[in-house]
């Protein structure tokens, strides 16, 4: 309101000078003139300024709080969803008690495994020898004779000892050997025998105890050709069992065997006229314990 007072002394000061029109009036009011209109301009200005000031602060206000109502949601359900993860991931994460006795299972199995195969190891190698020996007996592989060819050991073999006079007569050579180790003197006291099937015969080895100290020693046996083995059978030998002798010492050690009738019947046999009975010493050894360990089937 003032400026608009002002205004209009302006306004009327300007026709007063106008009806007086005095030199200096005339300048003044020339000059008052030209300040009006730049008077209302600056005012009109201050005014919209001022307008347009509140206007944009209302606008920027409201958009600033519907910027927050936008952005609040989004805010609340990232914090909520991290944390529901984090909690997620608490109650899977293992504790370190379920991680001890995780692996303390897995040690523990393996452990198992290792101690039956070291157990397992250690059978096979004791009983490995003498599960040769009664594969070989029984079916005569690598060589091996075996008891009572076509029945089990307690049976009655006297079926088959019945010499077959029709076939040709067998000859049977004997071989002796002795290992570098053992001081001993071995051999057969007949070169040969000749049977025939089903016959029994009884031969006899000779073994001497050069050395100087008692000695244990034990044999193996094989018999060449290899497919009449199943058809040696012994009834009696010294084969795998231990022989002490003392220092200078000779014994005689006898084999009771027979040639199985049955050997008439194989196609391999056609033809073999001779067979070979094999005999070698060793010496005798122990393990820590003080038990006998076999030898090697050669």
């Amino acid at each position: 309101m003032s400026r608009q007072l002002e205004s209009t002394n302006v306004n009327w000061s300007s026709l007063e000078l106008q009806a007086n029109p005095t030199p200096s009036a005339r300048f003044a009011g020339k000059k008052i003139m030209n300040s009006a209109p730049l008077l209302t301009r600056s005012s009109a200005r201050t005014a919209s300024s001022q307008w347009a000031c509140l206007s944009c602060r209302n606008a920027g206000t409201q958009q600033s709080q519907l910027r927050l109502r936008l952005r609040s949601p989004h805010r609340n359900a990232s914090t909520s969803s991290s944390r529901g993860a984090a909690h997620q991931s608490r109650q899977a994460a293992p504790s370190m008690e379920q991680i001890r006795a995780h692996y303390n299972r897995k040690n523990q199995t393996v452990a198992y495994y290792t101690i039956s195969l070291i157990l397992g190891t250690v059978a096979l190698s004791y009983g490995s020898v003498p599960l040769y020996k009664m594969i070989c007996q029984t079916t005569g592989w690598g060589g091996q004779p075996v008891r009572a060819h076509g029945g089990s050991y307690d049976g009655d073999i006297s079926s088959r000892l019945v010499p077959i006079t029709s076939a040709n007569r067998i000859k049977v050579t004997f071989n002796a050997s002795v290992s570098d180790e053992l001081p001993w003197k071995f051999i057969p006291q007949q070169r040969e025998v000749r049977v025939l099937p089903g016959e029994t015969a009884l031969a006899f080895y000779k073994a001497t105890n050069r050395g100087d100290k008692d000695i244990i020693g034990v044999a193996t046996y094989s018999v060449t050709p290899a497919q009449c083995a199943p058809y040696f059978s012994k009834i009696q030998c010294f084969c795998f069992e231990e022989q002490r002798l003392n220092a200078g010492e000779t014994v005689d050690m006898p084999v009771f065997f027979y040639l199985d009738p049955d050997l008439l019947n194989d196609l391999n046999m056609k033809g073999v006229e001779t067979v070979t009975l094999n005999y070698t010493f060793f010496k005798a050894r122990y393990d820590n314990n003080g038990r006998f360990k076999a030898p090697a089937v050669a």
